[in-house]
């Protein structure tokens, strides 16, 4: 019910709801803001890979965050879902 409620709020908005993707990223880094440090690689690659960033399974977790936030900075400034920056 909440979900339909989330989109029927979008609707008569006139905006996207947010995207899946979109929340698990803004949680990821606001839980690294707060202070967490994120354990498992793979969460975060996944997270990545969810927002259409090509993610090797040897990056530097700190690299993969950095491109989160550039990613999430991007989308919340109006960019092209379908290009996001690298």
């Amino acid at each position: 019910m909440r979900k339909w409620w989330c989109w029927l709020k979008a609707v008569w908005s006139g905006r996207k709801p947010e995207s899946h993707e979109r929340r698990r990223a803004l949680a990821l880094i606001a839980a690294i803001d707060a202070g967490g440090v994120p354990l498992n690689p793979a969460r975060v690659n996944d997270i990545a890979r969810g927002l259409g960033l090509e993610v090797s399974r040897k990056a530097p977790v700190e690299s993969t965050i950095a491109r989160i936030r550039r990613a999430l900075d991007f989308k919340a400034s109006g960019g092209d879902d379908q290009n996001p920056p690298a």
